[in-house]
């Protein structure tokens, strides 16, 4: 599992997460592992380095649509097995308390959201932009694809609107929604959310918050072995 792009530092406990905006097991999944971390013991030595991953890098960037259409058109399903599915993941979520409105939802290509999400981890807000992102397409039925309107998701969680719109607009963060695709390729990651616990001990999918509080104790064996 190791991989040299995943650097640890020797006295932390490091979780990569590599995870799709519009991907609803992903937030569920963070919802699940913040969940951990909070029970957690060390949870003060604990870091959560966010990756990208494109389940559907074949969208147009700038086209929208409602996320039954997307799976109509990536799945091949009918309305009716779309709509089915997301009312299974709406309840799903519920479940550990979060609001989806997959009817609101509009799914496009994330390549742009994963690029604010590196903007934003360079000024120390990557989770909270992370979280934002998912409340904006599961939540809130915000675009996640528009320039004008990811630069005010970044001013909502404290980050400069005028830097963060001026980065969507080049090709700022490209090379490294890159580099975190083409990691996830060769350590074999077949689908998201992905987990990397110490680099060592992986998790795939939203599981119970037990699962990660073992995986969160398994790091820590190995931080406290150095």
């Amino acid at each position: 599992m190791a991989d040299e792009m995943l650097e640890i530092p020797a006295d932390r406990l490091v979780v990569d997460v590599w995870s799709d905006v519009m991907c609803p097991f992903c937030y569920m999944g963070d919802t699940l592992l913040a969940e951990a971390i909070a029970e957690f013991p060390h949870a003060d030595r604990v870091d959560v380095r966010y990756h990208s991953y494109l389940l559907s890098p074949e969208l147009p960037q700038g086209e929208e649509m409602n996320a039954n259409e997307l799976l109509v058109r990536t799945k091949g399903w009918s309305p009716a097995q779309a709509e089915q599915m997301n009312e299974h993941v709406t309840e799903r979520a519920a479940q550990i308390g979060l609001d989806y409105r997959m009817h609101d939802s509009l799914a496009t290509n994330m390549r742009d959201a994963h690029r604010l999400s590196h903007f934003a981890a360079e000024h120390g807000k990557q989770h909270a932009m992370i979280v934002r992102l998912f409340e904006a397409y599961f939540r809130d039925g915000r675009s996640v694809g528009r320039h004008e309107s990811l630069a005010d998701l970044a001013a909502e969680v404290g980050l400069d609107r005028d830097a963060a719109l001026a980065a969507l607009e080049s090709d700022a963060y490209a090379d490294a929604v890159d580099r975190d695709i083409e990691t996830a390729r060769r350590i074999g990651v077949q689908g998201v959310p992905f987990f990397v616990f110490q680099g060592k001990f992986a998790v795939s999918g939203a599981q119970p918050a037990e699962v990660f509080g073992q995986a969160l104790a398994a790091g820590w064996a190995e931080v406290a072995a150095k």
